[in-house]
């Protein structure tokens, strides 16, 4: 073999491991620790793991010639076991890894040990806990040590074969705690026998049930110089055990969570046994039975001779033979015994002077094919370790299903390969036979093994099965008549597992081609459904409609991933299908624009209703007047238009006199268009309708003329509404007048009577003298005598009513012509140090640059000035500068503009006077005083410093923008070279 496929490597350990302390009669490993046993009665231990190495003499005091016969060593390398047999017969020691001496297991004395089973899940590095020892006797002994006690705590007998009794060669257990305590399972080896113990409780108890039930135990014939019995053990717990029999290996499978209970009550956890006879060992006739083995995982390590035969546990073929490098000192006896460190992983062979190593290099790397010879696949599976192991593994499957007929099977095998077999291939395979079944199902799990990056090749393989997911629904429609009609029918789970697959593929599947295709195999209802699931929601609702499944549609509709515009589109199919459910659905969407859904409501409203039906229209419309607050004037006069074609106008009423815009702010009352109800109405004959438009319109006279028509009252109600106009409010009053007058029959004194309690419900607008000439000529003045009179006494007091305010006005005019004489004497007095508010120069000094104030003309030699109530005093030309400085722009414009235009008159006028002559003195005159006055009122109106001009000069900033340049200067600024400047001292 191929030393780079080797499973096994062979290396020399120690060459002189013994010490010159004797032959290695036997050896045991535990956690990279190996205690071996000389033929001079030595042990030595070499510790790996730390580098030392120690060596006890265990004939000491005793005589003759002495030897180790058997050494154990727990799985964790602290505690040991030794035997050693000579003259002085049998006897045990125990010793611990940090003690220098052993101690005597004196109640052994004379009893040769051949096994020990360690408490693997309970020991620790102090304490053994209870292990049991197997003797030559066919005799059990439980014992505990230790570390601290320095001896033995205690050493019980457990149990002993009577029936036929043999040497326990080797001793194996294991522990578990349950619910009900501790349980045990012990595996014990004679030559030819293996017996099994379990039970909950104590090791002491559970061998003491053995007396009242029968040992369970497996026989097998033939003789072996040494039986063992090994466990492999996986995460501290055993899975497997092989036992070395005179007839072959027994081993099996262990599997501690079972229960099988047999008749004698004992529970056995072997499964998968199996025996492996030892001709399958040797090529020629002649058996050779092993001499030693080890257990690891997948494999037995023989030890035939001097060489080891690895054969593998599952197919039990030879796999490889490892050699050693034996010294000719050594030749004779050969390797001796195998030996395992179930806590390294390793496994090592010695002979009487030297240890080897066996390591295991990679023995799981070709068990996946192992097992898949032995067409045990599950496992296959498990053992392989990249994909294309597991292709191959996934082929056999699929090959032999399909030779076995199972097609479906295979289809699934086939699906789950990705590289030793094409997918071309595969789909030719079932093409070619006819089975579109398995096709399909190879098709689908394909989909499932792809990844998303796929995308092409994920979207032809989807309307591949799409097809077929067709042509087997069409198929079974041929087949079966009544497939559609039983629920049950294989049709109908077919139509579910593709509508099923759909919604899963609906991301993947073509949108175009997938439509076509369910079009061109005619199922419609599967597009729809597909359509449903692409949100092709016109296409869904199309189909309810034809179908006239109105309720369904609008449950599409009312999706909120459904546009709008499908509410428009269908609205006029829909509501002439169910006009209750559509407008129902309608009210429920907030987002429509009623707007654009009068098509469809003019269509629905030019149908013939019964009388009882609800207009379902008006319903919607008055939802958006009333509950939305609709303004559109198109939705108004739609109502409008509908309220006017029914038979009972209150409801158009009601909606005439509603104002809907109320309570907002400089908006309509209304949204509809009164000229286009007003012709609806008149076309329709709402006469009442007519007279509110009208009213509405402020066209009262027709309103009152049409009102006429029909009932007085209503004329009398409209007329009463005017009330800013009296002449047209009389007018109306005038027209009721005539018509009641004309309209009332009867004796003539009873019309009169009637006539004149009209003239009282005008609340005094009308008089007897108005309405006379609606009355025929031949009416008597006698008739009327109390109503002239009485108009006559009113127009008595109203002529003296006149009288006192004429009088009242007379006394007002003079009393204002006595406060103006009054105001022409008030003056004031000026104290001869006043200063002027603006320029603190004294008022009542004269100087050359007030002399002659620009459109002033100077009293004697003072220049002219204001005086205010408050006190406060200016020059005139310091009051224009101040105002015009503090006065908008605008207003700064027509004070300097009327300054100016005094000024050019004041020239004038002194030319004037120096001889030019004049054509218009008296005019200029006028016009100066004009100006003068103006000028005064825009500047002197009120006093700038007491009035509104002070209080908004708070706005204004210190700073004048002009200023900026002087108020820069007096910035502070860093000073930026202070490393130039010289420093002077001055003399003090």
């Amino acid at each position: 073999m191929d030393q780079g496929r080797q499973v096994f490597s062979v290396d020399l350990l120690e060459r002189y491991a013994s010490k010159n302390r004797g032959m290695i009669t036997c050896m045991a490993a535990g956690n990279d620790v190996i205690v071996l046993g000389t033929s001079k009665g030595w042990i030595i231990r070499h510790d790996f793991g730390v580098g030392s190495s120690y060596d006890i003499d265990l004939s000491v005091g005793r005589t003759g010639e002495q030897s180790i016969h058997k050494v154990f060593v727990d799985p964790g390398g602290s505690h040991c076991i030794a035997t050693i047999t000579g003259v002085g017969g049998a006897e045990s020691f125990y010793t611990h890894a940090k003690w220098p001496k052993p101690r005597v297991l004196s109640r052994l004395k004379g009893l040769l040990v051949n096994s020990v089973a360690w408490n693997r899940q309970q020991i620790t590095e102090v304490s053994t806990k209870e292990i049991i020892l197997g003797t030559q006797d066919g005799q059990l002994f439980e014992m505990a040590v230790d570390e601290k006690d320095k001896r033995e705590k205690y050493i019980k007998f457990l149990f002993e074969l009577e029936e036929l009794p043999e040497a326990f060669m080797a001793l194996q257990m294991e522990t578990a705690n349950i619910n009900g305590g501790m349980r045990y399972y012990v595996m014990a080896v004679t030559p030819t026998r293996l017996y099994s113990f379990t039970g909950i409780g104590t090791l002491e108890s559970v061998f003491a049930s053995y007396k009242e039930r029968a040992v369970h135990f497996m026989e097998l014939p033939g003789e072996i110089p040494n039986s063992e019995l090994h466990f492999f053990i996986k995460q501290r717990r055993a899975v497997h055990f092989a036992w070395l029999s005179g007839t072959g290996i027994y081993h099996g499978g262990l599997n501690f969570g079972a229960q099988h209970s047999y008749p004698n009550g004992d529970e056995n956890f072997v499964e998968s046994k199996a025996l492996l006879d030892y001709s399958k060992l040797s090529d020629g006739t002649e058996i050779v039975k092993p001499s030693s083995m080890a257990l690891s995982e997948y494999h037995f390590l023989l030890l035939i001779g001097n060489k080891v035969k690895v054969v593998n546990r599952i197919s039990e073929q030879i796999i490889e033979e490892l050699q050693f490098d034996i010294t000719a000192d050594s030749a004779s006896r050969g390797i001796i015994g195998l030996c395992s460190d179930a806590s390294a992983g390793l496994f090592y062979a010695y002979d009487q002077n030297s240890i080897f190593q066996v390591s295991v290099i990679d023995e799981g790397r070709d068990m996946w094919k192992v097992y898949l010879d032995l067409k045990v696949f599950a496992a296959a599976l498990a053992n392989c370790r990249d994909p294309l192991q597991r292709d191959q593994v996934y082929l056999v499957q699929a090959e032999a299903a399909f030779a076995d007929k199972e097609y479906l099977r295979a289809a699934s095998f086939y699906a789950k390969i990705n590289y030793v077999i094409s997918f071309e291939e595969v789909t030719l395979k079932f093409i070619s036979i006819n089975e579109p079944e398995a096709l399909r199902t190879f098709l689908l799990r394909k989909l499932d093994t792809l990844s998303k990056d796929d995308k092409c090749q994920i979207t032809m393989i989807s309307t591949w099965a799409t097809e077929l997911y067709l042509d087997k629904i069409n198929r079974l429609l041929l087949e079966d008549d009544t497939a559609i009609e039983n629920c049950n029918s294989e049709y109908h789970s077919v139509i579910q597992e593709f509508r099923a697959f759909m919604s899963d593929c609906k991301d993947v599947l073509d949108e175009a081609t997938t439509m076509k295709l369910l079009e061109s195999y005619g199922r419609v209802e599967e597009l729809v459904y597909f359509a449903n699931l692409k949100e092709q929601y016109e296409i869904v609702i199309h189909h309810y409609i034809q179908q006239g499944e109105a309720k369904k549609a609008l449950e599409v509709l009312q999706k909120s991933s459904v546009s709008d515009e499908l509410q428009y589109k269908f609205a006029p199919e829909l509501i002439m299908l169910d006009a209750y459910e559509t407008v129902e659905s309608w009210m429920a969407c907030k987002n429509l624009n009623p707007r654009r859904l009068i098509t469809a409501m003019m269509r629905y409203s030019s149908e013939p209703h019964a009388k009882n039906e609800t207009h379902e229209v008006i319903k919607y419309l008055e939802f958006c007047v009333h509950s939305l607050h609709n303004e559109d004037p198109g939705i108004h006069n739609l109502l409008l238009s509908l309220y006017a074609k029914q038979e009972d106008d209150s409801a158009l009423l009601r909606f005439l006199q509603c104002k809907f815009g109320k309570g907002r702010e400089n908006g309509p009352e209304f949204f509809y268009d009164p000229k286009y109800s007003l012709r609806l109405c008149l076309k329709e004959k709402r006469t009442r309708a007519c007279v509110h438009i009208y009213s509405m319109m402020s066209m009262h006279e027709e309103a009152v003329a049409l009102a006429l028509q029909i009932d007085s009252e209503l004329a009398m109600a409209e007329a009463d509404k005017v009330e800013d106009d009296e002449d047209l409010r009389k007018k109306l009053w005038l027209m009721v007048a005539k018509h009641v007058v004309k309209q009332e029959k009867g004796v003539k004194r009873e019309n009169i009577r009637k006539a004149i309690a009209f003239l009282k419900e005008t609340d005094g607008l009308l008089k007897i003298e108005d309405i006379l000439p609606f009355f025929p000529d031949f009416a008597l003045i006698d008739d009327f005598k109390e109503a002239i009179c009485s108009s006559l006494e009113d127009y008595n007091k109203q002529i003296e009513q006149l009288k006192e305010e004429m009088n009242d006005a007379t006394r007002g005019a003079d009393n204002i012509r006595n406060d103006i004489s009054a105001l022409t004497q008030r003056y004031a007095v000026i104290d001869r140090e006043e200063e002027c508010g603006v320029c603190k120069r004294k008022i009542l000094t004269m100087t050359g640059d007030f002399r002659m104030a620009q459109g002033y003309s100077s009293s004697g030699p003072l220049a002219p000035f204001y005086v205010f109530p408050c006190g406060h005093s200016f020059h005139a030309q310091c009051l224009i500068t101040h105002v015009t400085s503090c006065a908008h722009e605008e207003q700064a414009e027509h004070i300097l503009d009327l300054q100016k235009q005094l000024t050019l008159l004041g020239s004038e006028t002194r030319r004037d006077m120096n001889g030019n002559r004049s054509d218009e003195p008296i005019t200029s005159t006028t016009t100066a005083d004009k100006l003068r006055s103006e000028l005064d009122d825009a500047i002197a109106s009120e006093c700038p410093f007491c009035g509104e001009l002070m209080i908004n000069e708070i706005t204004l900033p210190f700073i004048k923008p002009e200023e900026t340049r002087h108020s820069a200067s007096w910035d502070l600024r860093p000073q930026t070279n202070l490393a130039n400047q010289r420093t002077i001292s001055l003399p003090v």
